[in-house]
């Protein structure tokens, strides 16, 4: 999520943005106020649209996801691919597994998502399928492990996307936390990485998009 509405862009062209996307779901309105009160970080809403368009264009029927939360962006995947698709996902916490079940539940996907309950880093080396696109949205210190280790579970043509790339403007500034030394380091990683083409685009909060060759 972004640090502020206005970290990426002007306060007036993020306002205008946010009034075009509104939310029509009450499922997914419903996620988003949860996510809100109880302070678990989810995709803005513009990602996720992102990521079901993504996945409906791209023909994609697998995709594999670093970093569930509630579900929030399990949803926009498993219906962008459609009722052949599935999603596997991977998270750590109980508690956002059991809220992020129900969701599904309710939302009908549930039986086209396999949850994977652990840390990614260790999850990830015991996965043995082939997947179309690679969403990662977790532990930003991480984010070059979760990038190598993705690829080799990516099909060539695959798609990439990386969540909070920007940081909130962070990674251009001189800010020393970790997470943002971290993704400063991702994003020159990623963005000459020599088995990707790939961009950062001014989405949500800056929004990594890459095809791996």
């Amino acid at each position: 999520m972004k640090a502020k509405l206005d970290a990426i862009i002007q306060r007036d062209q993020a306002e205008y943005l946010d009034q075009l996307l509104r939310q029509s779901d009450p499922l997914l309105e419903e996620m988003e106020a949860y996510a809100a009160e109880h302070r678990v970080p989810i995709a803005d809403r513009e990602v996720a649209r992102f990521l079901e368009i993504t996945a409906r264009t791209s023909g994609a029927r697998k995709a594999l996801e670093i970093g569930m939360a509630i579900g929030y962006s399990v949803v926009h995947l498993a219906r962008g691919m459609g009722e052949q698709g599935r999603v596997v996902t991977i998270e750590p916490s109980d508690e956002m597994i059991q809220a992020a079940s129900g969701y599904l539940n309710r939302a009908g996907l549930l039986n086209q998502v396999e949850i994977e309950r652990g840390k990614a880093l260790e999850v990830m080396p015991t996965l043995e399928e082939t997947f179309d696109l690679l969403f990662i949205d977790a532990v930003k210190e991480e984010y070059v492990q979760y990038l190598d280790l993705g690829l080799e579970r990516l099909k060539s043509g695959g798609v990439i996307i990386v969540d909070n790339l920007l940081w909130g403007g962070k990674v251009a500034s001189d800010d020393a936390e970790s997470s943002t030394v971290a993704l400063r380091e991702f994003n020159c990683y990623f963005m000459n990485h020599p088995q990707v083409r790939a961009a950062v685009l001014p989405v949500g909060d800056g929004l990594g998009y890459a095809v791996k060759l």
